[in-house]
């Protein structure tokens, strides 16, 4: 018992100083070639398989963080990839056109539905063109959905009376009546 408790001991002081050792020297691409990044560790061949993984994964965050920091010290910062893909307006309207141009080819989409229901009160995501594809839509809108869109018209509605001079508000609110007028 008590020598398994030194040979641990003794690993862990090895992947400790490995990582000293691989900061001091400043060693880079960690990933593509870890078993060389080892090779100069005293009693590296005594890890394991997992050891060593941890010891390589421990000595990549070391290295990208003081790559960050140095960066940092420059002025300079890492430039992250932008999102490529569409945005979720994007979907959302290209799934409202999709239905309504080639339904054939058209699929439900929960999160699509989701999003157009929690923006079509708002003209700046759904233009007003698309809100007319909207309300047909609308139509065939059954269940928890249908009486979660009235209740939310309703809302708005209520809440436009108590700012009868704020045009955005009233705007919204032409647009519930209209959801209202259609869904009751």
């Amino acid at each position: 018992m008590h020598k398994e408790t030194c040979i641990q001991e003794t690993k862990c002081l090895k992947l400790k100083s490995s990582v000293d050792l691989a900061k001091n020297k400043g060693t880079k691409q960690v990933s593509d070639q870890p078993t060389h990044e080892l090779e100069g560790v005293e009693g590296e061949e005594d890890l394991s398989p997992e050891e060593r993984r941890v010891l390589e994964r421990k000595m990549k965050k070391i290295l990208k963080k003081e790559e960050k920091k140095k960066l940092k010290d420059e002025g300079k910062t890492l430039q992250k990839a932008e999102a490529s893909g569409p945005t979720a307006s994007q979907q959302a309207l290209d799934y409202l056109t999709c239905w309504a141009e080639s339904r054939t080819e058209w699929k439900f989409q929960k999160t699509r539905q989701t999003w157009l229901l929690q923006h079509m009160f708002d003209s700046e995501t759904v233009p007003d063109e698309k809100f007319s594809i909207l309300l047909e839509y609308l139509e065939g809108l059954r269940g928890g959905a249908k009486d979660t869109t009235v209740q939310k018209a309703l809302a708005l509605v209520q809440e436009s009376g108590q700012a009868p001079e704020d045009k955005v508000v009233q705007q919204r609110a032409h647009r519930a009546r209209e959801v209202i007028q259609l869904l009751s």
